[in-house]
């Protein structure tokens, strides 16, 4: 999976921040605890990333119906408060999955086509050239070529702390986002961008006539039972429990940034889960309740991230396809000021694991360092044992 989040060159990490039918009615594990053995390596994985240098970090996973729930570090640097397994946390980029789905629902019930031109929803947004040549399959897939809004919103720290309680509406991030060079010509290449799923969020409302939120609440949320899942809006707080999310300052400190007015990230990154909450909605989709199979091998329809290695991170549309060393995972990361998430779940539904992280921004632009390196292993254990062979694994922390 690509690299997430850095600091140093803000506006590239950021780029990089933001993967009806009937529903049965709850997806569940089944309750059984894992091996004493497996726990502890799985406890021994999460530790070693928090002492690389994350504040603190929880963690869900399931082997089949056996769950483990860990902590590791802080919630609170300040006060001591440990982290909880249960906490709420800003996802981000795992908006996006939630999003492709509701719009492959729409697909599904011939409300709009996958390979339609955007320019028959949004012709009042985008140019006359991109309206009839990008399609809602490029956007879901980020192939459009145009360009990041967040890229361009977020230039330095400093604009991380001025847009802290601003609000912004969906139709000024992509004016933002077309504003910018375009990546590549419509189709002919990957390049993520925030942009794309701030235009499939305002598709949604113009083909449904209600809130992408009400959309998402109405045949996700509430049919999988998902109670600590939800879009903030303009409100910068947090319902429930959760830690503070940390962003280290060029003074040495870390800044809090756990109160953020996230309009800025609305379809593209918005959402707030738990790690459970991310494990049910992952595991329903993968399995097939959400989405027929013709849609969901479209969802699973993957592009390199990297042209140069077509075996290596895939993308679909809206969810990632991550290389391990014991096999093919699917899934999505995302980053918001302060709050890091992976989720993965091995393509024959074996291991799921879903990660959170309270610090972001902490690596220099390009680099992998002692942080990325323990999470990815993390990932591994959780995914392939306590083997796990990060040399033979094509991913990285994805974006």
């Amino acid at each position: 999976m690509s690299k997430r989040l850095s600091a140093g060159m803000v506006a590239a990490a950021t780029a990089a921040m933001l993967v009806v039918s009937a529903v049965p009615a709850r997806a569940r594990p089944g309750g059984g605890t894992v091996p004493p053995a497996r726990a502890a390596a799985l406890q021994a994985a999460l530790d070693a990333v928090h002492a690389a240098g994350m504040p603190g970090l929880f963690a869900e996973v399931r082997d089949g119906g056996a769950v483990w729930r860990g902590v590791s570090g802080l919630a609170d640097v300040s006060t001591g408060a440990p982290m909880q397994p249960g906490f709420e946390h800003r996802i981000g980029s795992l908006s996006k999955t939630f999003v492709a789905t509701v719009l492959l629902q729409l697909v599904g019930g011939r409300r709009l086509g996958l390979d339609d031109p955007i320019g028959r929803y949004v012709s009042d947004l985008v140019p006359a050239d991109l309206g009839a040549s990008v399609t809602i399959r490029m956007l879901l897939q980020h192939t459009s070529g145009i360009g990041d809004y967040a890229a361009g919103l977020f230039r330095s720290l400093d604009d991380i702390a001025r847009y802290q309680y601003q609000t912004f509406s969906p139709q000024q991030l992509v004016a933002l986002g077309l504003s910018l060079t375009r990546t590549n010509a419509p189709g002919a290449g990957w390049s993520y961008s925030n942009t794309n799923y701030i235009l499939a969020g305002l598709i949604i409302q113009r083909v449904t006539g209600f809130p992408v939120e009400a959309e998402v609440a109405r045949r996700i949320l509430l049919p999988l039972g998902l109670t600590h899942t939800y879009f903030p809006g303009t409100v910068p707080y947090l319902i429930g429990p959760h830690s503070l999310g940390y962003v280290p300052w060029p003074d040495g400190t870390l800044r809090d940034f756990s109160v953020y007015n996230m309009s800025w990230g609305w379809a593209a990154g918005a959402a707030v889960s738990t790690t459970a909450d991310v494990n049910n909605f992952y595991a329903a989709l993968l399995s097939g309740r959400l989405l027929r199979p013709d849609l969901l091998a479209a969802m699973q329809a993957t592009v390199p991230e990297n042209p140069a290695d077509p075996a290596g991170t895939g993308y679909g549309l809206g969810l990632v396809a991550a290389r391990a060393s014991c096999g093919t995972a699917w899934g999505h990361g995302g980053g918001v000021f302060g709050y890091g998430t992976q989720v993965l779940r091995m393509a024959d539904g074996s291991h799921e694991v879903t990660v959170a992280d309270n610090m972001t921004l902490y690596e220099p632009a390009g680099v992998v360092g002692p942080i990325d390196v323990a999470l990815i292993q993390f990932l591994l254990v959780a995914l392939c044992g306590t083997t796990g062979n990060a040399a033979a694994s094509k991913m990285s922390l994805s974006n």
